[in-house]
């Protein structure tokens, strides 16, 4: 069957990451920057591994200069995103990229963003917040910054914090200065961990940064005692299965660990990560999902009620989606 219209929720998205490359070829051209080497022949992104992909994506970032460049894109990723039935997105947005960490600068961005999210909320029905996310690898200290914007603009749309990049550049524990200044503006937490590295890095984010959801944690199967943990702490896990088999975190989707992460009783969701890039979309990972573990729309719907409780939104938000989300039919 297809999924298209089946109402989805998606917690793990980068918005740079989810750039259609026509946009990011226009932009370019507008802009007169060459960024051929970066798309394949068939006009998608080109990149050998993860680290090259980290290269290729900042690239593409490169030609996002502006608050306006911001609101084409976010126009543009919330389209995708509905066409899926997505009818609740959360995306990590980076000061890094959006104003070099001034905070001047990113209330500027924020804006423009939060404009183009409330537009595609009156006509395409899709409901989008923002998570401040920290890069890794660009260091401690950029990230203490990045909380400072967090903190100067928690509230409202911004209801996250977390960080994103490299797994194997530095600790999460570096990064405990950044979190407790985000978790002191009230926001809610999460991390990329257990995607590269393996479970210990799971439970260092959880013991150094006390986040309530992991992007990814999928290595987390490794070790039964974390498993254990991650249900008693009621840790929702932000899976993105094309993303892992893309990048070859694992060969394939039957070696993919989500169904016995489910299984065990852990708390798992389900989303793109950077959906151009790995040649994805949700519709495309409920199908591969569906043929793999014979999962189904109750299995999905699921799926979307456990996201929808672990979504970084006021309850008022989070009530009208359960509403929809529970009306489905399955």
């Amino acid at each position: 069957m297809s999924y298209q219209s089946l109402p989805k929720v998606e917690l793990h998205t980068h918005i740079e990451g989810a750039a259609p490359p026509d946009l990011i070829k226009g932009l370019a051209k507008e802009k007169s920057v060459d960024l051929s080497g970066i798309f394949a022949e068939d006009g998608g992104y080109a990149y050998r591994d993860f680290w090259h992909f980290l290269e290729v994506y900042e690239a593409a970032t490169s030609v996002l200069k502006s608050p306006t460049d911001y609101a084409r894109l976010t126009k543009a990723v919330l389209e995708k995103c509905a066409e899926a039935g997505v009818i609740y997105l959360e995306t990590f947005i980076s000061p890094d990229f959006c104003g070099g960490r001034d905070v001047s600068a990113w209330r500027d961005y924020l804006a423009a963003i939060e404009d183009a999210a409330n537009e595609a909320e009156r006509d395409a029905g899709i409901t989008l917040r923002g998570v401040i996310t920290a890069v890794r690898h660009f260091g401690p200290d950029a990230a203490r910054e990045t909380a400072r914007c967090a903190q100067e603009t928690a509230g409202g749309f911004i209801t996250g914090f977390g960080m994103g990049g490299d797994e194997k550049s530095g600790k999460q524990s570096d990064f405990a200065y950044a979190f407790d200044m985000a978790r002191e503006a009230g926001l809610q937490l999460t991390t990329h961990a257990g995607e590269w590295n393996g479970p210990q890095e799971v439970r260092d984010a959880l013991d150094h940064l006390k986040v309530q959801r992991i992007g990814h944690g999928v290595r987390a199967i490794e070790d039964l005692a974390l498993i254990d943990r991650l249900i008693e702490d009621d840790i929702t896990l932000e899976v993105c299965p094309g993303s892992n088999v893309f990048l070859g975190v694992y060969s394939d989707l039957g070696d993919h660990p989500i169904a016995k992460l489910r299984d065990k009783g852990v708390k798992v969701t389900v989303s793109t990560d950077d959906p151009p890039f790995f040649r994805t979309d949700m519709v495309k990972e409920y199908e591969d999902l569906s043929r793999q573990f014979g999962w189904d729309a109750a299995d999905f719907q699921a799926l979307n009620l456990a996201a929808i409780d672990a979504a970084f939104c006021d309850e008022t938000t989070r009530t009208r989606v359960r509403k929809i989300l529970e009306a489905q039919d399955v």
